[in-house]
């Protein structure tokens, strides 16, 4: 390789891709065209980023199948910043295992970490930890030690093990201030502002507070019956009910959580799950069908009785109780939290990421732009969609992934 192309990889690597591009920009090689793409996309220029990788890969003869593996890996970067989800997956698989197949440790834990931030944004996080588990960071060398603790730290927060994400956090901080970065520097500290951030809402007894992870975490674990309005579920200790294919059901068990120990008339239950202004005797009566069913799915967790003026929720092995909310309740709560990363994203990857049909999501972003919440560029497939980081909204780490026992 020759001097150019040496002192270019090293500046991208230092973090530095003006410095690369002055060496390269006029060279349309293989090795520059690359090292051009890897530059232009640490500047934010993805559109031609993509289009130099592709154009490298394609320059690259048949023999240099580890140079065409980077360039796979570096465009599954790109597909990944710009939340280009329907980038194919197992072309990413099969460029990590070229580089280790060629010992190019250092750009196949690149893949790796970049398989387990895709995985992360989709919420499967059984995949995540298998893609990890096993991996031994230590040779690698400063900024691919950040980039695998992040990603340790991705799955520990959304599990809920704050311990093991704010060990995950400090080898970061650690690994980031040897490499000298600063973008590495900066990227730790905003994942670690989440450890600071209210998660979640607790409501108890007519009072409510902000929860942080480890509140959360504590809440779980302290044996109460909670009503987890993230995740639409019912829990206490290891056992899990889910309601979320059931929304009256879940708006009943919320509404009757929220005012225990005391019970909710009627017409407040009536108005919280059918939207009913007044509670007339049809109410009435699907309300005590509802409230059957409801009694039903919670029969190992709690009671569902009546009383003189509605129902109450009664525990039946927990001594107390808890309504577990996001930070700020909104109708499109899980479409607002994936875009508020500050990414821009299109439709199609908000669908793929909540696991919601393409429709649904569509109507959900169109009606968030007339309320003046999201805003869009672009048209037709081209369109993105994205909104100014919200203070105090909920992160997506609540939202995507079970909690153990789930």
């Amino acid at each position: 390789m020759d001097s150019l192309i040496t002192a270019a990889a090293r500046a991208l690597a230092a973090g530095d891709p003006l410095g690369a591009l002055k060496r390269v920009a006029l060279r349309d090689d293989a090795p520059a065209l690359a090292l051009r793409g890897i530059a232009m996309a640490q500047l934010g220029d993805l559109v031609r980023a993509k289009a130099l990788l592709k154009s490298a890969a394609r320059a690259f003869g048949p023999k240099e199948a580890v140079a065409r593996a980077r360039c796979v890996v570096a465009e599954a970067e790109i597909a990944l910043v710009s939340r280009d989800l329907g980038w194919p997956a197992k072309a990413l698989d099969a460029a990590r295992a070229t580089l280790e197949k060629h010992g190019d440790r250092i750009n196949a834990a690149h893949a790796r970490n970049l398989e387990v931030r895709r995985l992360l944004l989709i919420g499967r996080l059984d995949e995540a930890e298998r893609t990890l588990a096993g991996f031994d960071p230590a040779p690698l060398p400063p900024a691919s030690r950040v980039a695998h603790e992040l990603a340790v730290a991705g799955v520990a927060m959304r599990r809920l093990q704050t311990k093991a994400a704010r060990a995950a956090l400090a080898r970061a901080e650690h690994a980031a201030r040897d490499a000298h970065i600063p973008a590495l520097t900066a990227e730790v500290e905003s994942a670690s502002l989440v450890m600071n951030t209210p998660a979640a809402r607790l409501i108890a007894r007519g009072e409510e507070r902000p929860l942080l992870l480890d509140d959360v975490e504590a809440l779980l674990a302290s044996g109460a019956l909670v009503v987890d309005a993230c995740r639409n579920v019912v829990r206490v200790a290891g056992t899990v009910v889910s309601l979320a294919t059931r929304p009256v059901l879940f708006a009943l068990a919320r509404a009757l959580g929220e005012a225990w120990p005391a019970d909710v008339p009627r017409s407040t239950l009536v108005a919280r799950a059918f939207g009913g202004k007044h509670a007339d005797e049809s109410h009435r009566a699907r309300l005590r069908v509802e409230a059957g069913r409801l009694r039903v799915e919670l029969r190992s967790l709690a009671d569902v009785s009546a009383t003189k003026r509605g129902f109450a929720l009664k525990p039946r092995c927990a001594r107390d109780l808890a309504v577990l909310a996001p930070p700020v309740d909104e109708q499109h709560a899980a479409v607002l939290a994936f875009l508020a990363d500050g990414e821009s994203w299109s439709s199609s990857a908000l669908a793929i990421a909540l696991g919601a049909s393409p429709r649904t999501v569509q109507r959900a972003l169109e009606q968030l732009a007339a309320a003046g919440k999201v805003q869009f560029y672009g048209r037709g497939r081209a369109r993105r969609w994205m909104t100014p980081p919200v203070p105090g909204f909920p992160t997506i780490l609540l939202l995507p992934g079970p909690l153990p026992g789930d």
